[in-house]
């Protein structure tokens, strides 16, 4: 143990941590100098900070495994529908609000709309057209999966009868062929395109207010999920840069690049040569983010099976967006190059595409740590679930998203049918098997607090605090009790899980003597598993810095 007096000290505290029954920690130098059970207290000097924990839980700061800063933050900073109730009621009056507040904007947009909202399950755009009959407006789904438009934005995207479906996309329409102002996957690229471009100084402040919110949640670092033009949004990746040459990117950070799936295997050289550009300060672009799919209540899903129920003509059984023989290749090579590889696989039979390249990529490539993952895993296959741990896949996980709420029990569960639904986020299945998993909040998909998503994995159940699930039809009973994951096993892989997907397990992840400061305090113990979701932040400290007080 070093004699030097440590710059803080947290006494008195439920430690969860290498060291059982640890109650105090002392931090010097921005890394951990002690753990112990007894008060550390009488290493403090003069200039040391000590903070009584007064039995509070400690933990390792937590990395968002799968998250979407820029895209949050600007949903942060416009019409930001994600937190409303789900009522057209709530709706129309924010985008009137929003609409009336901002007079001079050419365009009205927004995000995170839910389709539950609406009769059927999706929105129209005769909503949007009554409230904004004479500008164009265009709302981004909360699942990024979806773009709204009313009948003024449709005409300048010139978007008609006659519109063919672009590839890896679909104009949904009415029974006379009009289309409804709903747009799925690639589609709505028609329209974000034509938004006005995102400044470089207003991507920097949403930016920055994403972390700002992260960092009050407890977490000190994360993965973007995709860094690259997408969504109508500009590429992060100069934002970064810049933010962390300057020092004020204080979480840490990795960036997928964003794969190109119409641009196949030309692009890796581009690739490589972001990566190289790519690493500064805190910021280091290390992965590549492929999407093989997209979602199952779009049955834009990829499945084994054709969906159940009243699915979307023309995708019975979801789609690939990259040929299963060419996406062994990408990742051959992907991994030769030495990129780690995010995958998004919704349905079983992405996840299963997803599995067989990954394991061409591990034949070709024996003994490479690049640490591939596969996100989402929505539903995969028994026969595929012991295969996380064979082939060293990490299973990164949405936990939040296994419960029953009314998008799931009205949208997603009909589609699915009775048969695949012991399969739906199968995370005790994957836990008991062995696999290694990551998790992550998606946000802005959903809410980005790790303690709900913590307490969603172990109980099944919508947190009580959560908007969406007070008063929106949320089940009393879990979705599936034998896939919940025991509190700890969660909080481990939002956690020690999602720093190793990082490659920063050596630094972060767990409390112990040399690791990195990276911690949250809470405000009241959760060990026991009460209360998880109801905790909240009040210190939350980078490398021993401190970037979130609320004591």
């Amino acid at each position: 143990m070093s004699t030097s007096h440590p710059d803080l000290v947290i006494v008195n505290a439920e430690v969860f941590s290498a060291a059982p029954g640890a109650t105090s920690v002392a931090i010097s130098g921005g890394r951990i100098q002690a753990v112990g059970r007894a008060p550390l207290d009488e290493l403090a000097g003069p200039r040391t900070e000590v903070v009584d924990a007064r039995g509070a839980t400690l933990l390792p700061g937590f990395t968002d495994a799968h998250v979407h800063p820029l895209a949050a933050g600007v949903q942060l900073l416009t019409c930001d529908l994600s937190r409303l109730p789900h009522s057209p009621e709530r709706y129309r009056a924010a985008i009137r609000a929003y609409a009336e507040d901002h007079p001079g904007l050419e365009w009205i947009s927004g995000n995170g709309w839910f389709g539950d909202t609406f009769p059927g399950g999706l929105p129209h755009r005769d909503f949007l057209d009554e409230i904004l009959p004479d500008r164009p407006a265009v709302f981004v789904s909360h699942d990024g999966h979806g773009v709204w438009a009313n009948s003024r934005a449709l005409e300048r995207a010139g978007i008609g009868e006659q519109t063919p479906d672009p590839p890896n996309g679909r104009i949904n329409r009415d029974p006379d062929g009009r289309p409804t102002g709903v747009l799925v996957e690639r589609a709505g690229d028609l329209i974000t395109s034509l938004l006005p471009p995102i400044t470089a100084e207003f991507a920097e402040a949403a930016l920055l207010a994403a972390q700002r919110h992260l960092h009050s949640m407890g977490v000190t670092g994360w993965q973007d999920a995709c860094v690259g033009s997408l969504w109508g949004l500009p590429d992060p990746l100069p934002t970064y840069l810049k933010l962390a040459g300057e020092g004020r990117l204080t979480a840490r950070v990795a960036g997928a690049l964003w794969w190109s799936a119409e641009d196949g295997l030309g692009q890796l050289d581009s690739l490589e040569e972001r990566r190289a550009a790519g690493t500064v300060g805190r910021f280091r672009a290390t992965t590549v983010k492929i999407m093989q799919d997209g979602v199952c209540e779009n049955c834009t899903g990829a499945m084994l099976e054709p969906y159940a129920g009243n699915f979307h003509h023309g995708t019975e059984s979801g789609l690939s967006f990259i040929d299963p023989e060419q996406l062994k290749r990408i990742c051959v090579e992907l991994d030769r190059r030495r990129f780690q590889i995010h995958m998004h696989a919704v349905g079983d039979r992405a996840v299963r595409e997803c599995l067989d390249a990954l394991e061409a990529a591990r034949a070709a490539g024996p003994g490479h740590d690049n640490r591939h993952q596969i996100a989402h895993v929505d539903v995969v296959s028994p026969d595929d679930v012991p295969r996380f741990a064979e082939l060293g896949v990490i299973a990164n996980i949405q936990a939040l998203w296994a419960r029953r709420d009314r998008e799931i029990v009205e949208r997603k569960l009909p589609l699915l049918g009775p048969h695949r639904e012991p399969h739906h986020f199968p995370f005790g299945a994957l836990h008991r098997a062995g696999a290694r998993l990551a998790m992550g909040s998606d946000w802005p998909v959903t809410d980005p607090n790790p303690l709900w998503a913590i307490y969603t994995a172990a109980r099944g159940l919508g947190p009580p605090e959560d908007p969406h699930a007070v008063g929106e039809g949320v089940l009393s009973e879990p979705l599936e009790p034998v896939q919940a994951i025991d509190l700890r096993v969660a909080l481990a892989a939002y956690t020690a899980g999602s720093a190793y997907a990082n490659h920063a397990d050596g630094e972060t992840g767990v409390i112990a003597p040399g690791m990195l400061a990276d911690l949250r305090l809470l405000d009241r113990p959760i060990l026991s598993g009460e209360q998880v979701s109801a905790a909240k932040t009040v210190l939350t400290l980078v490398g021993g810095e401190e970037v979130h007080r609320d004591i």
